[in-house]
């Protein structure tokens, strides 16, 4: 018997891990295979990527190998591109595909959905060319050096056009990836520049554009206002009701009316469904969700299952009918354990789980030592709420091994000074070999966005 997992992220390996304990006698045996099928052998632990883009935790501390931990699993690195659950056959793409070879078909008794998100981007013009996401480790650590670069660049310069667009940074989007990243970076840039003879964190512009009329709606509108009057404190231009028009030949335009000539847009303004979900015959919502129960099996199906951000699951501790729970971590976390159970539990002929977790609240980060959070009611801000951030997320990234790296680096940055280097030419690690051997060099060797 195979049970397919598609997507290694919070749900897959989560999930995965619960499966991988209480089968165990049975994958030992060889009578139940599990095959998790991801495009990364790692999954990443996306609450620390501000942090690691700050430089506070190491980029590979962020992220859990799949084999290491799953190591009674199959792993696949791949993508499926087609699900046909009416005869359990899914279509993979893997490494070996991009060399030539045919995409794999693979049967499976079991299906596991959790392929994630992607990020929700708009028909903005020059979006395409010029922004930068932030959703991977690879974003988090490459928009980390590109800030940097952007200091050298001013300082390097005598432009003042030139200067004030290297200085201009611009996140659109006020939930937790644009706030937390902004606020982390900002913390980051703002130590740099003591090292910097002619740069001052005066000269810097940090921009946050949002489209609604609050911040980090999550953790209450009072946390939310906190937030603003704290971030406007460092100087950080706050625009609610207001979004992003363009960003044509490096100049961002606002839709109030503001341009800011800028080499840096970080775009966080949401995601969407992964385009597998389309690309199956199971049921969705409007909002291209797969319809779930509250036990996370798909509705109207069986032996097809799903939480995460690919699940429209109803949340049965709502109040109203008809609310869904969010697609966060937290319930994510929750969800994996929840589906696992129940696989085991359909494979045994158990009655199934209701999944059921009120939301406890959020935390948030706002650079070293400044955060805000709302848990239990309970409203924190500054120092506490930073505690209470990095001590909950702790408690929640996988493995013991994970966890003890992570501490360590935090006790090594409280006792040294932060790392200030730019390393962006590890995203280009050829060039300077492929112009010895007689090439051309790159437009962009360092790879600046």
């Amino acid at each position: 018997m195979r049970i397919l997992i598609v997507g290694g992220g919070y749900v897959g390996l989560y999930t995965a891990l619960r499966l991988q304990k209480q089968l165990k006698q049975q994958l030992t045996r060889g009578d139940i295979e599990i095959v998790i099928v991801s495009p990364d052998p790692y999954m990443t632990y996306q609450p620390f990527l501000p942090e690691a883009a700050a430089g506070s935790i190491s980029p590979r501390h962020v992220v859990v190998p799949l084999r290491r931990v799953l190591d009674q699993c199959k792993v696949v690195i791949g993508e499926a591109t087609e699900i046909n659950h009416a005869k359990r056959t899914a279509t993979l793409t893997t490494l070996a595909t991009e060399e030539g070879g045919e995409a794999e078909q693979l049967t499976y008794d079991e299906l596991v959905l959790a392929p994630g998100s992607i990020s929700r981007t708009l028909p903005i013009p020059g979006l395409a060319d010029h922004g930068i996401g932030f959703k991977s480790v690879e974003e988090a650590i490459g928009l980390r050096n590109h800030v940097i670069e952007q200091m050298d660049i001013a300082s390097s310069t005598r432009d003042p056009a030139i200067r004030d667009a290297a200085l201009t940074f611009v996140f659109v989007g006020g939930g937790f990836a644009g706030v937390e990243a902004l606020g982390e970076l900002e913390d980051m840039a703002r130590y740099t520049a003591r090292y910097y003879h002619n740069v001052t964190p005066e000269d810097m512009k940090w921009i946050l554009v949002e489209a609604s009329d609050r911040i980090l709606p999550e953790v209450g509108e009072e946390m939310g206002r906190y937030t603003v009057t704290e971030l406007r404190r460092r100087n950080i231009d706050v625009r609610l009701h207001t979004r992003l028009e363009s960003c044509v030949d490096r100049v961002a335009v606002l839709s109030d009316g503001a341009r800011f000539p800028t080499r840096t847009v970080v775009w966080t303004a949401g995601v969407k469904p992964h385009p597998i979900l389309a690309a199956t015959d199971l049921p969705l919502n409007g909002r291209g969700r797969l319809k779930c129960t509250p036990e996370l099996s798909v509705e109207g199906v069986t032996h097809a299952w799903a939480a995460g951000d690919a699940a429209a699951v109803p949340d049965v501790t709502a109040s109203e009918p008809g609310k869904e729970t969010a697609p966060n971590a937290q319930h994510a976390v929750r969800q994996a354990t929840t589906l696992g159970d129940n696989i085991v539990r359909s494979l045994r002929g158990e009655p199934l789980e209701t999944y059921a977790h009120a939301y406890v609240g959020s935390v948030a980060s706002l650079g070293l030592h400044k955060g805000v959070a709302h848990v239990y009611g309970r409203k924190l801000k500054g120092y506490p709420a930073w505690f209470m951030h990095r001590v909950y997320h702790l408690s929640r990234v996988p493995t013991f091994n994970r966890k003890a790296r992570v501490l360590a680096e935090w006790t090594l940055s409280g006792l040294f000074k932060r790392e200030i280097v730019s390393l962006g030419s590890l995203e280009h690690p050829r060039a300077e070999f492929e112009l010895a051997a007689g090439g051309k060099p790159p437009a962009d060797p360092k790879g600046s966005s």
